[in-house]
């Protein structure tokens, strides 16, 4: 492992232990270069085994990044931690990967995502769902934002809708 500070390739493993779940070894490691320490983690490479049907038909390989990515754009700025984020990745994820076995379509993905989301954090949800549904205008989003509104607050009485 090439040391992230000086760039050798001589460094010692001086701890190791299990995260997520057993799904991840972390380790700790010794440049003997240069003497500074840094964490690496290892987890299993899936070898593309699932392939993504997207909306136009086209199939490419199941990408963890792209999931967390999307949902770090729906969460900028909102009160939603990492590990957060990180547990919807690891939930969808797991569902996805027991339910499929060579292919999932897109938009599966998309609404496990969201369903998630939706729990967490409203604001979040209405960001990513602008992007997985395509929202085709402004009354698309403002329905979406009225069945947010209404889901949360089924009982509540009607004093001044925002739309």
């Amino acid at each position: 492992m090439r040391c992230p500070y000086c760039r050798e390739n001589h460094d010692k493993v001086i701890d190791s232990r299990g995260a997520d779940d057993g799904r991840v070894i972390r380790r700790r490691r010794h440049c003997q270069a240069c003497g500074k320490r840094f964490t690496t983690y290892e987890h299993v490479e899936e070898n593309n085994r699932l392939w993504v049907i997207k909306k136009d038909g086209t199939r490419v390989p199941y990408d963890r990044q792209k999931l967390l990515g999307g949902l770090q754009k729906a969460c900028y700025k909102r009160p939603v931690s990492a590990k957060a984020v990180l547990a919807i990745v690891e939930e969808v994820e797991d569902d996805i990967f027991r339910r499929h076995e060579r292919e999932v379509e897109a938009v599966e993905i998309g609404r496990e995502t969201a369903d998630r989301l939706k729990q967490l954090d409203q604001v979040a949800y209405v960001r990513f769902a602008s992007v997985y549904k395509q929202f085709r205008d402004l009354d698309d989003l403002l329905d979406e934002v009225r069945d947010v509104l209404g889901s949360s607050q089924p009982d509540a009485p009607d004093q001044g809708k925002l739309f």
